[in-house]
């Protein structure tokens, strides 16, 4: 999962605004590592989304299982 940022548009584009070409790829180059470091595509965070609420329904249907089962050992030990 990589975001695709043109480093040569943004060198290009940091030139023209009269930064020197050194500071200009180094600036590009840090804009892309963070970008490929940090960001996640729409798709990605949708699966992890979609794995993490599968999670959360089976713990619920869990708990409401363990739920009913304590009731139903204390109402026996009750009645």
């Amino acid at each position: 999962m990589t975001t695709a940022i043109d480093t040569l548009q943004l060198y290009e584009r940091f030139k023209a605004a009269n930064l020197d070409e050194r500071a200009a790829k180094e600036i590009a180059e840090a804009l892309r590592e963070i970008t490929e470091n940090n960001l996640v595509t729409r798709q990605y965070r949708d699966i992890r989304l979609a794995e993490l609420k599968a999670d959360i329904i089976k713990w619920v249907a869990g708990m409401l299982v363990a739920q009913a089962a304590v009731i139903a050992a204390l109402v026996k030990l009750i009645g």
